[in-house]
């Protein structure tokens, strides 16, 4: 099972975090814990890095990214911090994360495993010995890039189609199949959704995973609009507030704007 944590970044809370860690093998402090070796590379903030895997990918994270991530922390006097062990991650946004560790992630290619020495300066700082360091042994499973928001979020433009109930949608990108779900079907989809001010509420993206649920189960806009779809379509629906929240105290108020990418019918 896979773990996901708010953006505040591990440490914050850390007792926690470590109270919901499956039993596993405990990892053993690496040889060179106490101090970052000759071949370690010295940033120019005076972050110490060793690559010790190489990536399988080109992807790096920038600072308007979420990384998909696990770990190892350890206190340069060996005591072990926390850990994430397969098959389990964290997915975190990176401009969340102790500035040492940030610099880490962001100099990694996807698939990279990367030991780090943080200093007290740069995030350990209460979690490593005094003039020590906060060791973190990081693999980058993923960068996952967070949705633009769309420049006619404000109201669906004049290319967009409209149904008899107020519902708007564009296809962004054509499927290869032609069934359509129906109302009893259940789908898997990936999504973003705005509000009309352009605040991104909710995304399957930043997740990590798509979102599988029964179209009968959803606001009125969802089941009329995924219906238009076919498996593979990337379609934009603007949603009126009738057909959405209908005003609900803490839901997504007025119109709604949802990027749906319609994956498989159940």
């Amino acid at each position: 099972m896979k773990r996901l944590l708010a953006p505040i970044f591990l440490f914050a809370t850390l007792s926690a975090v470590a109270a919901t860690t499956p039993v596993a093998t405990k990892p053993s402090p690496p040889s060179d814990v106490a101090a970052p070796p000759a071949d370690a590379e010295k940033s120019s903030t005076g972050l110490f890095t060793k690559k010790l895997a190489g990536g399988t990918g080109t992807a790096m994270p920038t600072d308007d990214d979420m990384v998909k991530v696990r770990y190892t922390l350890f206190a340069s006097d060996g005591r072990l911090i926390d850990w994430i062990a397969p098959p389990q991650f964290v997915v975190v946004a990176v401009n969340t994360m102790m500035r040492g560790m940030k610099e880490e992630v962001e100099m990694m290619h996807v698939g990279e495993r990367r030991r780090a020495w943080i200093s007290e300066r740069l995030g350990g700082a209460g979690k490593a010995p005094a003039g020590g360091y906060l060791v973190a042994d990081v693999e980058l499973l993923d960068v996952i890039r967070i949705p633009v928001t769309p420049s006619d979020v404000y109201g669906a433009p004049a290319d967009a189609t409209r149904t008899k109930s107020g519902l708007a949608y564009k296809i962004l990108r054509h499927g290869k199949e032609t069934r359509h779900p129906k109302a009893s079907d259940t789908v898997v989809v990936h999504y973003s959704g705005w509000n009309s001010t352009g605040h991104l509420f909710d995304s399957s993206l930043l997740r990590g995973e798509p979102a599988e649920f029964p179209l009968q189960g959803v606001i009125a806009g969802w089941r009329e609009g995924i219906q238009l779809l076919t498996v593979g379509d990337r379609a934009r629906l603007w949603i009126p507030e009738k057909l959405a929240y209908k005003g609900q105290e803490g839901k997504p108020q007025g119109t709604l704007v949802f990027d749906v990418e319609l994956l498989a019918i159940k």
